[in-house]
């Protein structure tokens, strides 16, 4: 019986595995407009966005106001949101470009490194997002996830008590619709289980 179970766990993972290669970022090459990283997140956007559970159920909503600027290979995302709830967080990327369609980033409340990688009209992140779960909003401030050390979780987040942060895996798809508009698809997971996901729409100013 462990054997035909075994059995069986394998073709699952083998199915799950050929699942996600389908899905590769080369298959998106020759969509237009191709997407030129550094051009779009340059300059002022505005993003509008939902997150929705594994049920598909809408638990928040948001607002964010990106500032964007480039030295060379290297740039600055900075990220201002405003949520449904009347909370706001700021999150500043630093991204710097390794390849052709190849780049890398961090941001204080990811673990290690963002990899990215961009395709036709199409860039595809991971990384790994260390959030707050439960807890109270202290008067200190709006919550802002602190920064969980690699390998382990931090106790709390910064500007609530009691919350505890997970570490928490994220599939980021990008998709440029115009030369103004990108729509954005990110799913979220932990030990493989899907969690949820946050779907947003860019426009460049």
């Amino acid at each position: 019986m462990n054997r035909r179970l075994l059995l069986a766990a394998t073709a699952a993972t083998s199915l799950l595995v050929a699942g996600c290669s389908s899905t590769g970022i080369e298959q998106y090459a020759n969509e237009k407009p191709v997407l030129d990283l550094q051009q779009y997140f340059n300059g002022t956007l505005d993003a509008y966005g939902v997150f929705t559970d594994r049920s598909g159920a809408v638990v928040k909503r948001f607002t964010v106001v990106m500032n964007c600027s480039w030295t060379g290979d290297e740039g600055v995302l900075d990220e201002d949101f405003l949520y449904s709830d009347g909370t706001r967080q700021k999150r500043i990327w630093r991204l710097r470009k390794t390849g052709e369609g190849r780049f890398v980033g961090r941001a204080d409340d990811v673990v290690g490194e963002a990899l990215g990688e961009s395709r036709g009209n199409t860039f595809r992140w991971g990384y790994t997002m260390a959030l707050p779960v439960g807890g109270k909003p202290s008067d200190a401030g709006p919550p802002q996830a602190a920064r969980a050390p690699s390998g382990g979780s931090a106790p709390r987040e910064a500007g609530s008590v009691g919350a505890t942060i997970i570490e928490v895996q994220f599939d980021d798809w990008m998709y440029l619709m115009t030369d103004k508009v990108m729509l954005n698809k990110a799913t979220m997971s932990k030990f493989g289980v899907r969690l949820g996901e946050v779907t947003l729409s860019f426009t460049k100013r």
